[in-house]
């Protein structure tokens, strides 16, 4: 049984907008965490397992596709970058230096050469900038990959492709997973008005 994280979708999308000005203003690098996480649907592991060969090819362009291994499930993971998640990674290219096989969210705190963002940081990114636009709900890592859920599905598109993209074994488990409420369902009914 697939054991779901109690987190929830960032559902708003003035809120969403708010929260990619905040990270921006602060880091271009959490502000790329934030937006190519919610426009790919990736887990936080994946995320922060890329590294620069993943997102940009030999000749230092940003490859059309992000082709990689799942850390959880071992399968392949091959899907476009959407327009936002570009020039979000070109803003946050433009910030640094590097080198084609190190990772691609790098950690500030610099050991023993280059390190990856690590989840802890990743969680705490994210969860100051809801804060501090006043999202009480809980939030965390996997409120990225919900959110990319929650609005491919209100923005029509079928339970069962949200399902395939998760690797999930039921569109119900896909439902409680992107935090689909009774309001979302009630909405049909109140909206619907044949």
């Amino acid at each position: 049984m697939l054991k779901l994280e109690f987190v929830q979708p960032i559902r708003d999308k003035k809120k969403i907008d708010t929260v990619k000005k905040i990270l921006l203003s602060k880091s271009v690098r959490d502000y790329c965490l934030f937006t190519l996480g919610i426009n790919s649907g990736l887990r936080i592991s994946d995320l922060l397992n890329l590294r620069i060969s993943d997102v940009v090819d030999e000749n230092d362009k940003i490859r059309d596709r992000i082709t990689l291994r799942e850390k959880k499930t071992n399968k392949t993971k091959n899907f476009p970058i959407s327009d936002v998640a570009r020039k979000a990674i070109i803003e946050y290219l433009k910030t640094r230096n590097f080198e084609f096989d190190e990772p691609f969210f790098l950690s500030k705190k610099q050991n023993n050469g280059k390190a990856p963002l690590q989840r802890d940081q990743a969680y705490k990114i994210i969860n100051n900038a809801a804060r501090e636009i006043g999202i009480t709900e809980k939030i965390g890592t996997h409120t990225l990959r919900k959110t990319f859920g929650y609005h491919a599905y209100k923005s029509g598109v079928a339970i069962e492709v949200i399902q395939k993209l998760f690797n999930h074994s039921t569109p119900s488990i896909t439902l409680r997973y992107i935090g689909i409420t009774q309001d979302d369902l009630d909405e049909v009914y109140l909206n619907l008005n044949l």
